[in-house]
Parts: structure tokens; sequence; C-alpha cells
């Protein structure tokens, strides 16, 4: 579903990417760790087409992404950002139904919000939250919230930006298994950004670990604990000695 080649990146001379190469299958579920700065979002930008990479390819369901109509590309894709991004000046189920009331294909306000609402009841939240706004809810609930809006279009594609982020443990392991849930239940390809190795463990097919501009590692989820990579282990089990130098 993506394949990324030979993807270089730099901001003047900050090199972020640095030469990554990865593959996820359709229906598949990666899970993308690394340090701070060591260019995961930037990774996701120029999927999307945010950033624009200065050299390498990238292709998404067998085309490249960098031609064809923008409005289309962008239908494959649904997105939970780190902080819920949320409108605030906008309902709940404005802020799931966002995308379904612009562009091409655009709904009925009508056919939006019962759209919207059927969201929110997958996300596990009561019709009766789609008429408040985001800062009537809990950290949790504008998670969920977010999630729904991701889903809201039947993305073939989701990423998913620290989805935990800012939640308790036991709120970030019901994000975690919805999350999980929706993206089997969907059939969707999944890219994940996270450094919380829960989150990894419950989300991930595969996991690719990004150092110095590359993947340093990607494998089965079942393979990450025992890869014999001193990068990843050092990473996954938090340990201050070893190849990866922390910042002091």
């Amino acid at each position: 579903m993506i394949e990324i080649t030979d993807l270089h990146k730099s901001f003047g001379p900050k090199v972020v990417l640095n030469g990554v190469n990865l593959s996820i299958a359709k229906g598949e579920s990666m899970v993308i760790i690394g340090g701070s700065g060591t260019g995961k979002s930037v990774l996701i930008k120029c999927i999307i087409g945010l950033v624009k990479p200065d050299s390498g390819l990238i292709m998404v369901n067998g085309k490249d992404a960098t031609k064809g109509d923008r409005d289309e590309f962008l239908e494959q894709f649904g997105m939970l950002f780190q902080g819920g991004a949320l409108f605030d000046s906008l309902s709940v189920w404005q802020n799931v139904a966002f995308r379904l009331l612009r562009g091409p294909h655009k709904r009925s306000k009508e056919e939006a919000r019962e759209i919207a609402i059927e969201k929110l009841r997958r996300v596990g939240l009561r019709p009766d939250v789609a008429d408040l706004f985001p800062a009537e809810l809990s950290g949790g609930m504008q998670k969920r919230v977010g999630l729904a809006r991701a889903i809201a279009a039947n993305p073939a594609i989701i990423f998913f930006d620290e989805p935990t982020t800012g939640l308790d443990p036991i709120m970030s392991g019901v994000i975690n298994e919805l999350v999980r849930e929706i993206v089997v239940e969907m059939g969707a390809t999944a890219m994940t950004i996270t450094h919380d190795m829960s989150s990894v463990r419950a989300i991930a097919d595969k996991v690719a670990m990004i150092h110095n501009g590359v993947v340093q590692w990607t494998g089965p989820i079942g393979e990450m604990d025992n890869s014999g990579d001193p990068y990843l282990d050092q990473f996954i089990n938090a340990r201050a000695e070893g190849p990866i130098e922390a910042v002091r």
C-alpha cells in the first residue's frame, strides 16, 4: 500500500531523512519508533505531501504520491493528530464530520451529522456528546473524537501520531484497543508514530525503528524483543547506556 524508496529530506544543514526505505502492505499496521527528532513526523508529512522530499520515491496504492489529482489522493487518508487538533469553535459532531461537509463528495448536513454520531458510537461516545464543544470534554474523550474524525470517511490509510500522548495508563489502554479494533474492522492500512511501548505491542503487526535518518530495523512485532539490533534493544528497554547517545 505504501512503498518508500531512498527518501531524503534536509532542512538547511540538518539532515532528517537520509535514505529511508520502508514497505507497508495493504491492511498492515506498521508502528514507527525512534527518538525525538529522528524524522518520524517528517516521514508522514512527506507521504501526504505537506513536506516535499529532496529525493526519493513514495508510492501509495501503486501510484506516485507526487503526481495526479491532489484531492483524490488525500481522500485515501485519515489522521489522528497528537494533540487531538479539534476545532474549538465547532461542535463535536461538526469536528467529526469536517471532511464530510467539504470537498467533491460533500454530504448534506443531515447525512453528515448521522454519520458523525455513528462514528462517535463506534469509539464509545454517546449521541448526546455530539452537540458539546471540545472544551467540555476530557482529554480521553477528545482523543476519541479525534479518532472518530479520522475514520469518518472510511479511509484506506490511517495515520496515528502519538495516539496516547497525555493520557493516563488506563485510558491509553482503551485508545490502543480502539485503534487496533478499528484498523482490523475497516481493513485499513495503518501507520502509527509512538514512543509508548505499550502502544507498540497493542497496535503493531510490524515495527520500524528510525535512527540517524534511516530505518535501523524493521520486522514483525514478535521478533522485536530478540532482534539482536543494539539500537532497537536500547530503545525498547529504555537503557541510558548503548549506541544511542542521550542528549545531556
